[in-house]
C-alpha cells in the first residue's frame, strides 16, 4: 500500500506532461495561422485588408427582390472547422436619398449578405444575425453583428460606401480573440467623399457595377502583393510632391525592416485591458528612414506608442532603377496579453 501513494505523484507527473503536449499541439495550428499574411487591395474595390495568404475569389450576379446584385467574395477557409476570413463585396442598390436612407440601403444589404453568404459556407445553413452596435469606418455608416453558421460563429461588420456594400466576416468554432482582431482591424476604406487610390495588389479583373457578365466564375487564388514594388501610386499617408516620383506602395512592411523597435505597453492600457492589432500607415523615404507615420486602426489608447516606434524604424533603401525611391506601406503591432 505505501508503494502505491509513493508512485502517485510519478503518475500525476506522467499525466500533466502528456495534458501540456495535448494543449500545446492544439495551439499551435492557431499560431500558425496567423504566419503568413498577405495585404489584399482588390483592382476595382475600396478596401484593403491582411488576410492569410492563399484566399480565393468569386464573383457572380444574384437576384434579389427584382433587382441584380454583382456579388464578389474574397475567401479564406483553412479548413472545415476554421477559422473563416472573408470580405463580401455587393452592388446594386444605388444611393438614393430621395427615395430611402442611407440605413435602409444598408438594411437591405445586410438582408441580401444573409441570404448569399452562408451557402458559400455551409450547405443548407442558415445565417444568423445578432445586433451588437452601431460602428463608423471613415465616415461610411455601419454595423457590428454576432454571426453564426452552422458550427461557426464569429462577427460580421459591415458598411455602406456610396458605391458598394462590404461585409467583413471572422468565423470560427472556437474563440480566439487575438486571431479575429488582427483580421478586423486591418480593413481600411477611404474617407467618405476621397478617391480610393489605385490599386497595387491586383485580383482578377471584375466588370463595374452594371457590366458584369451574368454566372459564377471558377474559384481562383486571389493574386497577392507581388512585385508591388513596381507599383506606384499616390497615398493618403505620402501623396507625389511636385517633381517628385510618387511613393512605391509595398502593403505590410513589419519583414522588411532592419529594425523595428518594439512598442512600449502603456500602463493606462494594461490596466484597461487594452489591446489588439494597431496598424500604421508610413512613409519611408530615400535613405530608409521613416518619415510620416500615423495610426489607422486598432485601440485608440495604443496607438500613439505604436506611431512612435514605427518612426524609429529603419530600412534599406529601395532602388528603382538605381535610383532611391520612397516606400509606403503599413506597419502591423500586435498588442496581446503575453506582451510584456
Amino acid at each position: 500500500m505505501r508503494l502505491f501513494f509513493l508512485r502517485l505523484p510519478v503518475v500525476f507527473l506522467f499525466l500533466l506532461t502528456i495534458g501540456s503536449s495535448a494543449a500545446h499541439a492544439q495551439s499551435a495550428p492557431a499560431a500558425a495561422a496567423t504566419a503568413d499574411w498577405e495585404t489584399l487591395r482588390p483592382e476595382g474595390e475600396e478596401f484593403s485588408v491582411l488576410m492569410p495568404k492563399g484566399s480565393t475569389f468569386q464573383t457572380s450576379k444574384e437576384p434579389y427582390h427584382k433587382m441584380e446584385l454583382n456579388t464578389r467574395t474574397y475567401l479564406f477557409s483553412s479548413k472545415s472547422s476554421g477559422p473563416v476570413f472573408a470580405v463580401v463585396s455587393l452592388s446594386g442598390i444605388k444611393s438614393n436619398p430621395a427615395l430611402y436612407t442611407e440605413m435602409q440601403r444598408l438594411n437591405s444589404y445586410v438582408d441580401a449578405f444573409k441570404t448569399l453568404f452562408a451557402p458559400k459556407i455551409r450547405k443548407d445553413a442558415i445565417a444568423k444575425l445578432t445586433l451588437v452596435g452601431e460602428k463608423n469606418l471613415q465616415g461610411h455608416p455601419g454595423r457590428e453583428y454576432r454571426l453564426t453558421i452552422g458550427d461557426l460563429a464569429g462577427t460580421a461588420q459591415v458598411f455602406a460606401t456610396r458605391k458598394r456594400f462590404y461585409s467583413l466576416v471572422y468565423l470560427n468554432t472556437k474563440k480566439d480573440d487575438a486571431l479575429q482582431e488582427q483580421f478586423l482591424s486591418s480593413f481600411v476604406l477611404p474617407e467618405k467623399g476621397e478617391t480610393p487610390p489605385t490599386a497595387a495588389v491586383q485580383t482578377p479583373s471584375v466588370a463595374d457595377e452594371g457590366t458584369a457578365s451574368g454566372g459564377t466564375s471558377d474559384t481562383a487564388p486571389a493574386k497577392p502583393a507581388a512585385n508591388a514594388e513596381r507599383e506606384s501610386r499616390p497615398d493618403d499617408a505620402a501623396r507625389a510632391e511636385p517633381g517628385k516620383r510618387a511613393p512605391i506602395s509595398a502593403g505590410v512592411l513589419n519583414g522588411k525592416a532592419i529594425s523595428l523597435p518594439k512598442p512600449d505597453y502603456p500602463p493606462e492600457a494594461r490596466a484597461a485591458g487594452a489591446e489588439g492589432v494597431v496598424v500604421i500607415q508610413v512613409t519611408i523615404d530615400e535613405l530608409g528612414n521613416v518619415a510620416e507615420a500615423r495610426a489607422i486602426s486598432g485601440p485608440k489608447m495604443l496607438q500613439e506608442v505604436s506611431v512612435n516606434a514605427a518612426l524609429q524604424a529603419k530600412f534599406t533603401p529601395t532602388l528603382v532603377a538605381g535610383e532611391p525611391v520612397r516606400v509606403t506601406g503599413v506597419l502591423v503591432f500586435n498588442f496581446g496579453r503575453p506582451m510584456s
